[in-house]
């Protein structure tokens, strides 16, 4: 029995899932889920456009220093407590016997919410990723290639969410497997692009263009006020820098959970947080037009300003879009990567949570495979959600935007709940794991706290004026209604019986 399994067996929990996850495997899987691409890529020309390439490239910076609060608060959290519930988990012992259920039930249904969003956003934009390589692959926009519309868009997005489903149900093994070649996929692929994408272009913009020039777009995205445009430039960088909660969902699956998973949190950001920088800066000092970006009439129909810029990159180089395209493809791999590892963490997360009796037909979700011990009927309820919410893509050109907000806000507002009940509980009834803060704890989680609160706000707010049906940001109605419902669920039945994490074994020892 390593440390891991032992608090795991002192925080009242039977060892049930197999504990072969190295730290390397776990770091994959984290890194793979915040990833270098798929945060970045998909709203790198939103985020241009609102304020200029200066508070893009600023806006990283800055969100990455805060996100490091939030990492190192998560991770003496997470030595202490190493189970897969995690977030959830920590808000229902940290919060104490009073107010510890409900903690837990509101944090564990954000996770819920948050993770299963999250698969979406990755199947969302794999899918524009792959219609940007098949209308490349076929002539551009301009030489009358294939774009992919609404329905075969959706089929997409539906390919992704059920492949997912079946790799996570079958092949756990697979999984690790694939997530190692996650990291190396995303490091060398990331570096290469990063080194030759500036040495490809034709041209480069100066350090002034990148570092102070600021432009707002107020034509097409209706916002005039440049403080506004700021805060919606820096969401790119939030949108891109969580996910690293990832190594806390597998510490039951991980060998040394308590130092391995708090190892893994901090790794995963720092190479995230360089990574990602460097990746902006690349694509940004190889801009060749600004304003062609954004040409609805360009080689990408405006959809996708990275791709535009790799494909003005090596067609103006030598003539042709081969070079965009393999790129194009390696920014694909990093969307399957990340909606692969996102599905593991959300069937954890469901299959926590319906251990301790917390969903509807619990019975039912926390079954375990017979064979492959995977919480396989989880895994399919996730997908089954994840392809619900993609569905108005039919009708709706906001599906990314809602999607995206309500990933984050509920993915992120997790991390709230027990950052808080770790600031305020009584320092004696804390039970210090291997990495422990000491005295530092309380104002790194009262930063990481105002910080996820100011995070979560801006997501709820208008991308685009003037508001209309296709421009509405429609995350604070779906998120209100599942909110209203949850807790209409906790008022009215859940507080009678739900008590929090339910322990699975005879005896347990120690504080909780």
């Amino acid at each position: 029995m390593d440390s891991g399994e032992k608090r795991l067996n002192e925080l009242g929990y039977k060892q049930e899932l197999r504990r072969e996850m190295t730290l390397f495997k776990t770091l994959a899987i984290s890194i793979s889920t915040v990833t270098l691409f798929t945060g970045i890529t998909p709203l790198y020309g939103s985020s241009l456009l609102y304020a200029g390439p200066a508070s893009l490239v600023w806006g990283w910076v800055v969100v990455s220093f805060f996100t490091w609060f939030v990492g190192i608060a998560m991770a003496e959290i997470c030595s202490s407590f190493p189970t897969t519930g995690s977030l959830y988990f920590w808000a229902a012992h940290l919060a104490g016997p009073v107010w510890g259920p409900f903690a837990s039930w509101c944090c564990a249904w954000l996770e819920v919410i948050g993770l299963i969003a999250g698969i979406g956003t990755q199947a969302y934009a794999g899918s524009q990723t792959l219609q940007i390589i098949i209308l490349l692959c076929t002539g551009t926009n301009k030489g009358g290639g294939y774009f992919a519309p609404r329905g075969v868009f959706l089929a997409m997005y539906v390919g992704f969410t059920i492949v997912w489903a079946i790799l996570n149900t079958f092949a756990l093994q697979v999984i690790a497997f694939i997530d190692m070649i996650s990291i190396w996929w995303q490091v060398t692929g990331g570096l290469i692009m990063v080194i030759m994408l500036p040495l490809v272009a034709l041209s480069r913009q100066p350090a002034s263009f990148v570092f102070s020039h600021f432009v707002t777009a107020s034509d097409s995205t209706g916002i005039r006020s440049k403080p506004y445009a700021v805060i919606l430039s820096f969401l790119v960088s939030q949108y891109s820098l969580y996910g690293y909660d990832a190594a806390a969902h597998l510490t039951e699956e991980t060998k040394g959970a308590d130092k391995n998973g708090p190892i893994a949190i901090l790794s995963s950001i720092g190479i995230i947080s360089v990574f990602g920088w460097a990746y902006i800066l690349a694509l940004t000092f190889s801009i060749q037009n600004f304003d062609y970006l954004f040409d609805v009439n360009n080689e990408t129909a405006g959809t996708f300003a990275p791709a535009q810029i790799l494909y003005d990159a090596f067609h103006g180089r030598y003539g042709k879009s081969t070079g965009a395209i393999v790129f194009l493809f390696v920014i694909w791999g990093s969307f399957f990567f990340g909606g692969l590892s996102i599905t593991t963490s959300a069937a954890r997360v469901v299959y926590a949570l319906s251990r301790d009796k917390g969903v509807p037909f619990s019975s039912f979700w926390r079954k375990i495979h017979p064979k492959h011990k995977v919480p396989a009927n989880a895994v399919w309820l996730c997908a089954a959600i994840c392809v619900l919410l993609g569905l108005p893509i039919l009708h709706v050109n906001v599906v990314f935007t809602a999607i995206t907000s309500i990933c984050t806000v509920g993915w992120v507002g997790g991390y709230a709940i027990p950052i808080f009940a770790r600031m305020v509980m009584a320092e004696d009834n804390f039970k210090p794991g291997p990495f422990y803060l000491g005295k530092a704890s309380r104002p790194i989680c009262l930063i990481s706290f105002l910080w996820i609160s100011y995070t979560c706000s801006v997501f709820l707010l208008p991308t685009s004026y003037p508001i209309k049906f296709d421009t509405f940001n429609y995350a604070p109605i779906g998120l209100g209604v599942c909110l209203t419902l949850i807790m209409a669920w906790w008022i009215l039945d859940a507080r009678k019986w739900f008590k929090g994490p339910v322990r699975n074994t005879d005896e347990h020892t120690g504080k909780g």
